[in-house]
């Protein structure tokens, strides 16, 4: 490990002089004292952090000779030799076993540990729930994506899951999966961001990795995580390497977190360029870039893409109304075209933990470099409007029928913000009901995958599978779950608004339902 590290340098530094001693008797050396010199003075000795320090002794050093160490095997060094230490480190991550630690266990950070131990990896999960972490050592998974039995794969391999965040040390890499929410005024809340860089500050060492996966704005990572990890004492790129590599999940799909590619920037380029050998071993490909702060911006850019689809086909479905034209129809129309078009579909608004936030994220920061973002403004006016909207629309079919909508029962068709999953964050379901309630109508709720007790805690009315609906006078489509039986709705409710086009998917001829 050793030999093949110095027998490069010496390449790369003609001015040095073979090393007098073996290198192999050397880096297995048990004595402290025991060094190589070279003939100009310099010498290899143990550093204090288990590895090798290369130092120049005399006066004449050269400048550019000012300091090379020989970690772990590894080399970290001056610009001048930085491509010798740039892969010395990322082949230790590429090549070599090690440890994965994450902090944070929701819906990103688990199934990133059962990726990382199905890749043979040792894991640590820290979570600051005791009870969660219990769980997760007993083989009960609280996350969609991840099964019971994936989990047990993963503790059976190893995996340790716990609430004491001094076991992060023993990570090689440590990866941050915590929330980062809208605060008050809807600006970045990044508090637990925070606090996980102050948890890295207390058990960082020497060699380890330190990646944010968290969504956050441009400079986030540089501004957090650098200073954390100078707190301890390290200092970036020569004892710690620090990147950012965004969050890719997509609950209830069928692709799992180790099948999809990783975008990765570090603080520096030899960062990016571990960082990056770290998630080689994780996931099928990754794209590195220049820095943490272009990958930070590239996810903000991804999820503030879709909202701004978003919104532009929830504005397109409103004047299709107005014109008397279907939305689903031109749509459909639209996506024959082999190039140049994506297919977008409206609904009630936009929902979960990514799409109603991060556009915010990048427009606050915009604000801060006084940009206007005036997409992402308008998209944002026109999907938070649309829960009114749909509420507005079902005052008209029911006046339609002759029929007011206070007092009139109405039975919401699930309240995940997405198909076919039990996640209700930021549900643009329960915006609409909000406003149906408001109007004045009496709401009930059906939802198989969030459950009885969740719809229970919105205080709102759970309906179970095998009630008989025709006490509804009309049945809201708010998401689209596979499981639902859409016949039964439509033969025993009077009316039936589809906010999401699930009745032409199913090729349903109801006369009774009534399309966005």
């Amino acid at each position: 490990m050793a030999e093949s590290a110095v027998a490069a340098m010496i390449t790369a530094v003609p001015r040095l002089s073979r090393v007098r001693s073996d290198v192999r008797s050397l880096a297995t050396a048990p004595s402290y004292r025991r060094c190589c010199r070279w003939r100009n003075g310099a010498t290899l000795s143990p550093s204090p952090m288990g590895g090798w320090s290369l130092m120049p002794v005399r006066h004449s050093t050269p400048k550019w000779f000012s300091r090379v160490q020989l970690h772990l095997g590894n080399i970290r060094c001056s610009p001048f030799i930085k491509g010798i230490a740039m892969t010395s480190h990322a082949e230790r991550f590429a090549t070599s076993q090690w440890t994965a630690g994450i902090i944070g266990l929701g819906y990103v950070g688990l199934p990133l540990a059962v990726a990382a131990s199905r890749k043979g990896l040792g894991v640590i999960g820290f979570d600051l729930s005791a009870p969660l972490t219990a769980a997760l050592m007993e083989g009960r998974s609280h996350v969609g994506d991840v099964s019971d039995s994936e989990l047990g794969r993963a503790l059976d391999d190893g995996a340790v899951f716990t609430a004491d965040a001094a076991r992060l040390a023993e990570a090689d890499a440590i990866f941050i999966c915590v929330p980062s929410p809208l605060g008050r005024n809807r600006q970045p809340d990044l508090s637990f961001i925070e606090s996980a860089a102050e948890t890295v500050a207390t058990v960082v060492r020497p060699g380890q990795l330190i990646s944010l996966e968290s969504t956050t704005y441009p400079g986030s990572t540089e501004d957090i995580l650098v200073p954390a990890v100078e707190k301890a004492g390290l200092t970036v790129d020569v004892d710690v390497f620090v990147a950012f590599s965004p969050e890719r999940v997509s609950p209830g799909d069928q692709l799992k977190t180790a099948d999809i590619p990783k975008v990765v920037g570090g603080v520096s380029a030899l960062s990016g360029e571990v960082a990056a050998a770290a998630y080689g071993r994780l996931v099928p490909s990754v794209h590195l870039v220049s820095s943490a702060r272009a990958a930070e911006m590239a996810k903000l850019l991804e999820n503030t893409y879709r909202a701004v689809n978003i919104g532009l086909i929830n504005e397109m479905a409103q004047l299709a109304h107005e014109l008397d034209i279907d939305i689903w129809e031109v749509v459909d129309a639209a996506a024959t075209k082999p190039f140049g078009f994506q297919a977008f579909y409206p609904g009630p608004g936009v929902g979960g933990h990514c799409i109603p936030l991060d556009p915010q994220y990048l427009a606050w920061r915009a604000r801060e470099a006084n940009f206007t973002t005036r997409f992402i403004d308008t998209a944002e006016q026109v999907n938070s409007h649309m829960p009114g909207y749909v509420a507005s629309r079902v005052v008209d079919i029911l006046n339609d029928r002759g029929l007011p909508v206070f007092g009139t029962e109405i039975l919401a068709v699930g309240i995940a913000y997405k198909p076919d999953v039990a996640d209700d964050r930021e549900s643009a379901s329960l915006h609409v009901i909000d406003e149906l309630k408001a109007r004045g109508a009496k709401v009930s709720v059906f939802d198989p995958l969030v459950g009885a007790d969740r719809i229970r805690r919105h205080d709102l009315v759970p309906v179970d599978e095998g009630d008989d609906l025709s006490r509804f006078t009309m049945a809201v489509v708010l998401t689209d779950h596979r499981v639902i039986d859409y016949d039964k709705i439509a033969a025993q409710v009077g009316v039936v608004f589809d906010t999401r086009g699930m009745y032409r998917r199913i090729g349903s001829t109801a006369a009774n339902v009534h399309h966005l």
